[in-house]
């Protein structure tokens, strides 16, 4: 089993119950501050999910997402899946490339909606997400900020132009970044996809990209696979962060009809 798994239940849920606000098992998965990456400032449209009973991260931040409407945030189901009965307690922060600090603009979530289906397998110790899908209705509208559009083609070949983004960790044994970064990846056939994970991978709402150079790991998940300058996939889950044979998994969004 990996040292650091994607999703850092333990640590989120030991958060929480401290905090008092929660008493049920915690379970996003957290994906890497983009290895391999370097320093970006944070498109208008980029939102640090988090809640300040989160103490463990700056900003109470764990998770990444979309803005795809003006009041709407498409982000990971295991992101949010938890606080679906107490959705005031998520917010999304734009424009914040350093965590530490307290610029951009947060906004509090009103609802939260998760996709049809969405359930948990394993894959060598590591959660598998299946229909990992969520939208935020924030509590109000967010100004100023283009949305960014989403893909609805669900056909890409490999090579297309990719870019992943998260204030995640920058390796697996690195819990301290706080710096927006991305990178540039390349996709990942199904079939090699398939290949690296047998039956846990379904082509059907997955999509795969990355490798040892570059790919998302602890708290990237939910945040955006963009391609072609689209909202494409989110950051879902993997065996580990940027290793060999094993590229990073995204939802592929084509095939939901999403709240919106």
């Amino acid at each position: 089993m990996p040292l650091f798994p994607r999703r850092l239940a333990a640590v989120a849920s030991a958060a929480l119950l401290s905090a008092g606000l929660f008493t049920g098992v915690y379970t996003p998965r957290a994906a890497d501050a983009i290895v391999g990456g370097t320093a970006a400032a944070p498109p208008p449209w980029l939102a640090a999910i988090g809640t300040p009973a989160f103490v463990v991260r700056p900003s109470g931040q764990f998770c990444g997402g979309a803005l795809v409407t003006a009041d709407k945030v498409v982000t990971a189901a295991h992101c949010v899946d938890f606080l679906r009965a107490a959705p005031t307690l998520l917010s999304a922060t734009f424009g914040r490339a350093d965590l530490s600090k307290k610029d951009g603009e947060t906004v509090q979530v009103r609802s939260i909606w998760v996709q049809p289906g969405f359930r948990e397998t394993e894959f060598k110790g590591e959660t598998v997400e299946h229909h990992d899908v969520a939208v935020l209705t924030l509590s109000r509208p967010v100004i100023n900020r283009l949305p960014l559009l989403i893909d609805r083609s669900g056909t890409h070949l490999p090579g297309a132009p990719t870019q992943i983004l998260g204030w995640g960790t920058t390796s697996e044994l690195d819990l301290f970044n706080t710096r927006l970064r991305q990178a540039n990846i390349s996709l990942v056939t199904d079939a090699r996809c398939a290949d690296a994970y047998g039956s846990a991978f379904d082509r059907r709402d997955m999509i795969c990209a990355g490798s040892t150079h570059g790919d998302t790991c602890q708290f990237d998940s939910g945040g955006p696979l963009v391609v072609n300058g689209r909202l494409t996939g989110l950051t879902s889950w993997a065996y580990g962060c940027a290793r060999a044979g094993y590229p990073g998994v995204y939802t592929r969004l084509a095939p939901f009809n999403l709240p919106l």
